[in-house]
């Protein structure tokens, strides 16, 4: 964060971790602090700078399988994914289908998750457990907003107030998921942020966007931390995640968002909020009311026939016309911090996106030491220092990984570093900080 020192929040909030013992896992925290250095590095692929082609939903023609019911809306059919995608991280990740290396004792993959496309890695490691066509461009829905926050949210201090005018909240799409925004009254960025996070409000999105200069220039300026970030397959059109022509991300992207973003403090703690109160309108006598708002993530905080996630620490789930369903979640369970993504699944099951997500941790978790990861996160092209020495050996290693990256072998996962007693040690070469235990703020 930026600007003058922090305050008290505006409005409480409510984490997850309050909810009884039995549907959440509150991690101890460790004496000191504890973070895990994962060491990698990978070339640019040619020809991924361009802006890629959307999979735009095919609605005329029907059905191969079955015969819709009259009345009821046809389900959009997609091409299938593309033979060619991207093969960053690692050879296999560019593969269509399921991508796994079991080894002895490792369970099998659940056989109910119909998600287009999925990922499982381990967070600290940045390691690929397993994956589903991971590097397939569909479009991501509201799960943008990680690339959103991740890119904003450091530019204004959460105590700022903000007086909304009408010009903030134009050129929102029909349908926008809303958190209750309303023009002429002030609003703290921290409850702006609320608004994003538990309600996925486009609203609070534009006026965040109208104070970082407007959408286009947020739109440049997702974009351009999304290249730093690697994350090639990411085309952005729209700050929010509403559906627009050629606006495109991937499962392995949004888990690159989600890894950049839980580095920041702020940032784990409003995907981890469960409940808060949001600023309302002014009642007669002047005062503002409030209104309380609920995290749409039911990982988080549940729903009917779903309990919370036992672990779960958010992200950020999406759901729009052309995206369907999609959800990117975060949870730690025996020291072991997994992230997990999941796009577009053409279950019908109810809340399906969410039972699929669970059933790919509690595989992770079950499976992690006992498979031959099939990639890996890459970090940033920032964190990556030293390139102008080639002369050091370090130097060298990295121009030998990155070759070995454009040969697509996906060897060589990265080297973890554990540095306690709160001392971060540098390393020279691609470096990618994840704090250990996702440590939330005191409650």
């Amino acid at each position: 964060m930026i600007g003058s020192a922090r305050t008290a929040c505006t409005f409480s909030n409510v984490s997850a971790v309050k909810k009884s013992a039995s549907h959440q896992y509150a991690p101890k925290r460790p004496a000191g602090l504890a973070l895990s250095v994962a060491v990698a590095a990978a070339a640019l692929l040619p020809g991924l700078s361009a802006p890629p082609a959307a999979a735009v939903p095919r609605d005329d023609k029907p059905a191969a399988s079955s015969t819709p019911a009259p009345g009821a809306p046809a389900k959009p059919r997609y091409d299938p994914p593309p033979a060619d995608m991207s093969k960053l991280g690692g050879d296999q990740l560019g593969q269509p289908g399921t991508q796994v290396r079991l080894g002895a004792g490792a369970p099998v993959l659940p056989k109910d998750v119909t998600g287009r496309s999925w990922i499982v890695a381990d967070a600290e490691s940045g390691q690929v457990l397993a994956a589903h066509n991971a590097h397939w461009r569909l479009p991501p829905a509201s799960t943008l907003k990680m690339l959103f926050a991740d890119t904003v949210l450091p530019k204004f201090p959460r105590d700022q107030q903000h007086m909304v005018t009408p010009a903030d909240l134009a050129g929102m799409g029909p349908g926008s998921s809303l958190v209750g925004v309303k023009p002429n009254l002030s609003y703290s960025v921290h409850d702006l942020w609320l608004g994003v996070f538990l309600r996925s409000g486009n609203d609070a999105v534009h006026v965040l966007s109208s104070m970082n200069g407007g959408v286009p220039q947020t739109v440049k300026d997702m974009q351009d931390h999304a290249d730093d970030l690697q994350a090639l397959d990411t085309h952005v059109v729209s700050p929010d995640g509403y559906d627009a022509p050629g606006q495109v991300s991937s499962a392995y992207d949004l888990t690159l968002f989600a890894r950049s973003g839980l580095q920041k403090k702020d940032f784990r703690e409003y995907c981890s909020t469960a409940t808060a109160k949001f600023p309302g309108p002014e009642g007669k006598d002047k005062k503002r009311q409030s209104i309380d708002i609920q995290n749409t993530n039911r990982l988080l905080t549940g729903d009917f026939g779903l309990s919370p996630y036992k672990g779960i620490a958010g992200v950020k789930n999406g759901n729009t016309t052309n995206a369907g369903s999609t959800f990117t979640g975060v949870a730690e369970r025996d020291g072991r911090v997994l992230l997990v993504t999941v796009m577009n699944p053409e279950s019908a099951e109810s809340q399906a996106v969410y039972k699929e997500a669970a059933r790919l941790l509690d595989w992770g978790f079950a499976a992690s030491g006992k498979v031959t990861p099939v990639g890996e996160l890459v970090p940033p092209k920032s964190a990556q220092t030293g390139a102008g020495d080639r002369s050091s050996p370090t130097a060298r290693s990295r121009t030998d990984q990155a070759s070995a990256a454009n040969r697509g072998e996906s060897g060589g996962m990265g080297i973890a570093l554990a540095v306690t007693g709160g001392v971060l040690v540098l390393v020279a070469g691609a470096v990618f900080l994840i704090n250990r235990r996702w440590p939330l703020r005191k409650r």
